[in-house]
């Protein structure tokens, strides 16, 4: 844990914090925090900062905040992702956070396991679990918005440009077959989408439909990667190919 992650519901009058629970071991058993130390601190979906101890005790900790800073730029780059099993997805959902994603849309393709739709960890309580630990992980407290789509042909015909609308972003398909990298695609815009598929890609019919819609492919290299090494890569490829582009 790299940030204490705050709820309003932890806040007291004043400046001061109330945590137990988990964050109160982690404060007490791993940071191994005395009153008088000052650690990182940061509020959901609002400002970061640091906060002095003021006591402590096996499961609860009292804080003075000192907030004021703004958390991390969100990264440039969104996600299309179809849904991986569950014990990948955990990985990826805290993987996103950390990284600064703030739009993933899980989508249901001919290779993905209908059980996956089933799994508990697609509850929102079970997600926001692994989003927290990613932002506490980044130092982050603005989560992703995470939406899920079962059927991958309503999706692409009828939903994408509402999520991910092609005038503000570029569409990017990392694709096994695709005949070369990121590099040899031209260039162009501030944000992008990058869609990428189950363990053995989308099928063919799949890719040419996310094609005809402006998605251009391009290869993660010639191994097969899974899912969860194989986002964070293209995560890094998109964002540093958007920079590269603006000169930057």
């Amino acid at each position: 844990m790299n940030l204490l992650l705050l709820d309003e519901a932890d806040l007291e009058s004043g400046d001061r914090a109330r945590v137990r629970g988990r964050r109160a071991r982690h404060v007490v058993e791993v940071l191994r925090a005395a009153p008088g130390n000052r650690i990182a601190v940061g509020l959901l979906g609002g400002p970061t900062g640091e906060a002095e101890i003021l006591s402590v005790s096996p499961d609860l900790v009292l804080l003075e905040l000192h907030l004021g800073s703004e958390p991390p730029p969100p990264s440039p780059i969104s996600l299309l992702l179809a849904l991986p099993r569950p014990k990948i997805l955990r990985k990826v959902l805290q993987a996103v956070a950390s990284m600064g994603v703030k739009r993933v849309a899980l989508l249901g393709t001919y290779r993905v396991e209908k059980s996956y739709f089933g799994s508990p960890l697609l509850e929102p309580e079970a997600m926001e679990r692994e989003i927290r630990l990613g932002l506490e992980q980044g130092k982050d407290t603005r989560p992703p918005v995470v939406t899920l789509h079962r059927f991958f042909k309503p999706f692409i015909e009828d939903d994408l440009d509402a999520v991910f609308p092609p005038e503000r972003l570029r569409r990017l398909l990392a694709h096994p077959a695709a005949p070369g990298l990121l590099d040899a695609v031209s260039p162009g815009g501030t944000a992008a989408v990058v869609a990428i598929g189950p363990e053995g890609g989308f099928t063919p019919y799949e890719a040419a439909s996310m094609t005809a819609r402006g998605f251009a492919p391009f290869s993660l290299g010639p191994r097969p990667l899974r899912v969860d090494v194989a986002v964070p890569f293209a995560v890094g490829q998109a964002e540093q190919w958007l920079f590269s582009a603006a000169g930057r």
